[in-house]
């Protein structure tokens, strides 16, 4: 069933329905090639979900009337953060979609030494808008419950600056002594640091991964160094590696 996140003022509670306005009413009309009768999913991405009957389409517009509140349970128990290094060509794009499908609750995109790309702040405020919407649509077709919020670009000392907040903060980092991320997760549970309601951060480096000296500041920083085990993974492919180990440790992949 189709699901589309709405703004809090598209609930209208005197007349019990919803408004689908924008590229949503586009999508539905236009695309899922809606009718008068079917049902839908709407969320206001916070405290409330709901099943409703299409009553009205119009030209860029549709109506539906709630039929019944639903729960929200596709949440994972466990906050996690994805900060990710900005990577060559649209490879952030990928990793915020299947991040989300995946169920990361925040994306941090940031520079370090080696990023390669060139940062343009003029163009910056369209492409996170860019990496939200992308968000918007990937949270839809998992049906999650809420949209992760995508960050404006950070520096590497607001990345280790705002890790600060976080309840655990992980830096992936491919040296051949570094912890395994598992027994990390484990040590995490053991403290106090890892469980329902608590923050993670996961930093993933560029192409050419994090300096030496970028490991040292964020270990001074509160980040604990783990690998992600003997092979070298791609920049987009580390994030997704460890998130998903993180959810199936913590019983969200049946682990």
């Amino acid at each position: 069933m189709q699901r589309y996140f709405l703004p809090l003022e598209q609930f209208h509670e005197a007349t019990r329905t919803v408004t689908i306005e924008g590229d949503d009413a586009h999508h539905l009309i236009r695309v899922m090639r809606a009718d008068i009768g079917d049902k839908i999913i709407c969320s206001n991405g916070v405290d409330r979900e709901v099943l409703a009957r299409i009553s009205v389409l119009d030209k860029g517009h549709a109506t539906a009337e709630i039929v019944e509140e639903l729960t929200m349970d596709a949440e994972a128990a466990v906050q996690v953060w994805i900060a990710q290094s900005l990577p060559k060509g649209d490879k952030m794009e990928l990793i915020i979609q299947k991040g989300t499908e995946i169920g990361a609750a925040r994306f941090l995109p940031f520079l370090s030494e080696r990023t390669i790309v060139q940062y343009d702040a003029k163009k910056e405020a369209k492409r996170t808008e860019r990496w939200q919407k992308i968000a918007k649509e990937a949270a839809e077709q998992a049906h999650r419950n809420r949209v992760p919020h995508v960050d404006s670009v950070y520096s590497w000392k607001q990345l280790l600056q705002r890790a600060k907040e976080a309840d655990v903060a992980w830096i992936c980092y491919e040296k051949e002594d570094g912890q395994q991320l598992k027994p990390a997760i484990q040590e995490a549970h053991a403290t106090g640091k890892l469980g329902p309601g608590k923050q993670v951060l996961i930093a993933v480096g560029p192409e050419g991964g994090f300096t030496e000296q970028e490991i040292k500041q964020a270990e001074e920083a509160g980040f604990t160094s783990v690998s992600l085990g003997a092979r070298i993974l791609r920049t987009e492919t580390a994030a997704m590696v460890g998130l998903t180990c993180l959810f199936y440790e913590t019983g969200e992949m049946g682990g």
